[in-house]
């Protein structure tokens, strides 16, 4: 296409008003040329913890109104040279977890039967399970970049397998993700046990806990992931409660001394050049920030992983 979709201005329609899609883009149900795709995925069901994610994603796509088009931090013009557009929420079974499971996946068949990059708008984290399955079934085993407090690698929580807590050992066992090619960044808190994180390096997953972090400027970090993943189709899977509290308390499991903001940029922008053929952003539970400072916070994420695409114009 020659024309590309733009986010309305500010200028030209007041940012309290017009259409409830990501940064006021066009809402489409055809996905026949786009290059990306975002969408909610508005569930809760599968925490262990505090509710309210089923309101992420219309709170997400209301903060986002905020979002101008151009990064003014990194030069990146997405839609300059991308076609992107809100193809809006999925239609899960709010009294079924394991049905809704079922209908992510195999939506996501149907969305990746065109040639474009799906970004997600959680949603508790459970639902990165059947994107993955959806993904590696188009892909093969991806690599994975996966921003988080929790390591999400638990056996089972109440008995059930699948859970927020348990995504990343399915993931692993289902082979839908490359073990050697894993990275969690930011993990941290208090466990069950000391091999809470310990199991998972077994399989070969990176781990970069938080505290080896404090301070530190992420960009290199980025840059050593980007660098070790090479040309390989990568999935960014993106929890809010990666943040320390202070910047984003409106989730539903949070822990202290996480990343900060700026660090969350950092690592993000340094990513460019990766393969990424999809990413989600989990866990903004809107009730819990009255101000509407996480969702706000979650839409730049987004924002800035839409920057990173392979594709991107810079200016």
């Amino acid at each position: 296409m020659s024309t590309f979709n733009q986010p309305i201005g500010g200028n030209d329609l007041a940012r309290f008003s017009g259409p409830n899609t990501f940064m006021r883009l066009p809402s489409v149900n055809d996905l026949a040329g786009l290059d990306v795709a975002v969408l909610g995925v508005p569930m809760d069901i599968g925490t262990s913890w505090r509710s309210g994610t089923r309101f992420g994603p219309k709170q997400i796509r209301a903060e986002s109104a905020m979002l101008r088009p151009y990064n003014l931090g990194t030069g990146a013009a997405p839609f300059d040279a991308l076609q992107v557009a809100d193809i809006g929420d999925l239609a899960i079974n709010t009294f079924s977890l394991s049905d809704s499971l079922r209908i992510i996946s195999e939506s996501y068949d149907a969305i990746l039967k065109h040639d474009v990059k799906p970004l997600a708008m959680g949603g508790d984290h459970s639902i990165t399970l059947p994107i993955l399955r959806a993904i590696a079934r188009k892909h093969g085993p991806v690599a994975l970049v996966h921003v988080d407090a929790h390591a999400d690698v638990n056996d089972e929580m109440f008995g059930e397998r699948e859970t927020h807590g348990t995504v990343f050992r399915r993931a692993y066992e289902e082979g839908l993700i490359n073990p050697s090619k894993t990275y969690q960044i930011g993990i941290r808190g208090s466990g069950y046990s000391a091999e809470d994180f310990s199991e998972a390096a077994g399989w070969g997953f990176q781990q970069f806990p938080a505290e080896g972090l404090w301070g530190r400027d992420l960009s290199s970090l980025g840059a050593e992931v980007r660098r070790d993943i090479g040309d390989l189709p990568t999935y960014v899977t993106y929890d809010i409660d990666s943040l320390d509290p202070a910047f984003a308390p409106g989730t539903g499991t949070p822990e202290i001394a996480g990343l900060t903001t700026p660090q969350a940029l950092q690592l993000i922008r340094a990513l460019r050049g990766v393969n990424i053929i999809g990413g989600d952003l989990v866990e903004v539970s809107p009730p819990y920030d009255t101000s509407g400072n996480t969702a706000l916070t979650g839409a730049n994420i987004l924002f800035e992983m839409l920057c990173v695409l392979p594709g991107v114009s810079y200016r």
